[in-house]
């Protein structure tokens, strides 16, 4: 804007060469920029010539230059009333009110300008400039190709256009016209060959598109230049995080790091050591970030947002949330508009499970950050986790004891707040064995309510009726399903529950109609050093008089994060209080070990139209009632595609010769297997509360 001032100052100073020599010395004060100097002179000046018009103009363009737009334009009303059809005049207040940022009025008042004399350059740059202003780019553009024409190669109209270009393509970015954007920012670099603001406007482009090839060929374009290079290695460290490749991100940083000496502005090295400590946070080299963070911070009375928008970073990665948002609040006390400081704040009131206020937090930072991409998704992620939606799963299993199975389930969750969803569970199963000749089908129907009572407990009731019909019997039993879910510390989870069911595994232990009351107790422990442990624990009563204890716990220690690989050994010990070999398997000993790996891509993690997978291979010894270990094998595998945000489909199958996972009779040498395929359907477009 500066340099558009500094054009209309020149043609004022042109305009002048009649005037007096004795002004001379303010004009070069005027033309060199040197504002408060002129404001002193022309004030001189006015104290003998108070009515010089010339003076007058001179000394209202200094103010309004050196910062005292208001005065100015209160001068410049006092010389419109006293030379109304002075186009000089008229010119020099309407510049005066884009000073004082008055732009609606600075818009009106040039339209009047441009229809006394629609060829004055001065009129068409200002409209122009007023326009994009307001962010009515495209009639900017009209304008100040139509002010080109008047002056033809003019520099600082030329400039004008380029920041109009400018702004133009980010509107173009908020509304996902990338292509559109492309050639923007391309048609500013046939004028400016190179331009550092225009390449990395080019290279955030290609970043939020995801064309991070083209992001990295643009950052090594700007590193060209001597005086980039840790501009340039900074922005490829980002594109290589955004890539997945956090290793390559925090080489790049780190050569980045190196290359700061004496030459390097603070705003750059402190750019630097920023996404100096990012890369190690990516890396999960906490540890080291901490160091550096507390380097930033070690007798610093008033640190930078920045500083603290680090340290709150840090503490989300270490799932210290209630930390994390002492900074972001630290930040918005200084600054109410911070994007790190509003959306920051929002991550880590979701991850803390006040979602209101999370959503709150997102919608601020839209107010200063309009149609802001990384606001938008996190909001539009928050609603999709509060949608209605509907599964359905379909299944055949069977078993080398003859047992086979078809099932379909059923299930929805409506959310009605963010606190409060309703519940809802089918379930029809069919079972036969034809070497017994026993066939059963049950219905199950669970209706129920989940409400969040604490930001970190949650309270989920189901109950409902199974129904058996079988060529032995027909009954009817209650089923009910209690959980308490608890995040009593970072990275734990505890949950304790009560389940009824029935036993259902094949029509011979339906009609039996033994009747399962099962004690729930489930802890998982994460880490921030890859190793995590989970553990469960059942103590179930049967309507049989039997009992049983089954202790299961994992230990494992995640190899790598994308894709996830995980590898670790699991144990289960299961003891029955009476032994019915005859009727399910129920021994009074039972332990099992294995060692498994996981390879996943998660749906939660897979973008519109991808596809989503999973693996999972164990072996081990599993050792009953004191026998010899026998060796165990477990396969699991799906394999699915996300259509949308909104619909997904996978297929899955498992294969496992472990004992605890039958509940039949007979041999323990078995080997049972099962496949299906699930869909499931956010079936409206927006949560409940949104409508």
């Amino acid at each position: 804007m500066k340099l558009i001032y500094s054009t209309l100052l020149l043609l004022f100073l042109v305009s002048l060469n009649s005037f007096s020599q004795n002004m001379k010395e303010g004009f070069t004060y005027l033309e060199t920029g040197k504002y408060k100097q002129a404001e002193v002179f022309f004030e001189g000046i006015l104290k003998d010539y108070p009515t010089n018009k010339t003076a007058r103009l001179c000394y209202g363009r200094a103010i309004g230059l050196n910062g005292n737009a208001t005065k100015a334009v209160t001068l410049f009303t006092n010389l419109l009333k006293d030379y109304p059809t002075d186009f000089e005049v008229k010119l020099n207040y309407a510049e005066s009110l884009l000073w004082n940022k008055n732009y609606p009025d600075a818009k009106t008042y040039y339209q009047t300008l441009l229809v006394e004399n629609d060829k004055s350059f001065p009129a068409l740059l200002g409209y122009a400039n007023t326009l994009s202003n307001l962010k009515e780019f495209e009639e900017a553009l009209i304008y100040v190709d139509k002010a080109l024409e008047v002056l033809p190669g003019n520099p600082n109209a030329l400039v004008s256009k380029k920041y109009m270009r400018l702004g133009l393509a980010n509107k173009k970015i908020q509304t996902k016209e990338y292509d559109v954007s492309e050639k923007l920012l391309n048609e500013n670099l046939k004028t400016f060959k190179d331009d550092k603001e225009t390449l990395l406007n080019l290279a955030n482009l290609y970043l939020i598109s995801n064309q991070i090839e083209k992001a990295k060929s643009t950052y090594e374009l700007i590193g060209e230049k001597a005086e980039n290079k840790l501009t340039s290695l900074n922005g490829i460290s980002l594109a290589y995080h955004l890539n997945g490749d956090d290793k390559t991100a925090l080489s790049f940083s780190e050569k980045s790091l190196k290359s700061i000496d004496e030459n390097t502005t603070k705003t750059l090295k402190n750019q630097t050591i920023e996404r100096y400590i990012q890369a190690l946070i990516w890396n999960k080299k906490y540890s080291a970030a901490e160091t550096e963070i507390n380097k930033l911070l070690k007798g610093n009375n008033a640190p930078e947002s920045w500083m603290l928008s680090l340290r709150a970073t840090l503490n989300v990665y270490k799932s210290d949330f209630k930390k994390s948002l002492e900074d972001y609040n630290l930040i918005l006390k200084k600054d109410s508009a911070s994007f790190d400081g509003n959306l920051g704040k929002a991550n880590a009131l979701k991850a803390s499970g006040y979602y209101k206020k999370a959503y709150k937090s997102a919608e601020n930072t839209l107010t200063f950050y309009e149609k802001q991409k990384d606001a938008t998704n996190f909001i539009k992620q928050l609603d999709l986790s509060f949608t209605p939606f509907v599964e359905t799963k379909v299944s055949y299993s069977y078993d080398n004891g003859n047992n086979e199975a078809n099932a379909f389930d059923f299930k929805t969750e409506i959310p009605f707040t963010t606190k409060f969803k309703i519940l809802a569970n089918y379930n029809y199963r069919t079972t036969t064995n034809p070497v017994t000749n026993k066939e059963a089908t049950t219905n199950n129907l669970l209706l129920g309510a989940s409400y969040q009572l604490l930001n970190n407990v949650t309270l989920k009731g189901s109950l409902g009726a199974t129904s058996s019909s079988s060529n032995e019997s027909d009954y009817t039993q209650l089923l009910t399903d209690i959980s308490l879910n608890i995040k009593p510390f970072k990275l734990q989870s505890l949950e304790v529950g009560y389940k009824r069911d029935i036993q259902n595994f094949n029509a011979a232990l339906l009609n039996e109609q033994i009747v399962q009351n099962n004690l729930i107790l489930n802890y998982s422990l994460n880490t921030n050093f890859n190793l995590g442990w989970f553990t469960q624990y059942y103590y179930t009563w049967q309507s049989d008089e039997n009992a049983r204890n089954l202790l299961f716990t994992s230990l494992y220690y995640n190899i790598l994060a994308k894709p996830s690989i995980k590898g670790g050994i699991n144990y289960q010990n299961i003891s029955f209080k009476l032994q019915v070999p005859e009727t399910y398997f129920s021994p009074s000993k039972f332990s099992a070990v294995e060692v498994f790996v996981d390879l996943i891509k998660d749906e939660a993690a897979a973008k519109e139209k991808e596809w989503f997978y999973g693996l999972t291979a164990a072996t081990g010894l599993q050792y009953i009632e004191g026998a010899d270990g026998q060796s165990t094998y477990r396969v699991q595998a799906k394999l699915g595609y996300k259509f949308s945000e909104r619909a997904l489909i996978n297929v899955y199958g498992l294969q496992s010769n472990i004992a605890s996972a039958v509940a039949t009779a007979g041999d323990t040498s078995f080997t049972y297997t099962e496949f299906g395929l699930r869909f499931k359907w956010l079936f409206l477009k927006k949560p409940l509360y949104k409508k």
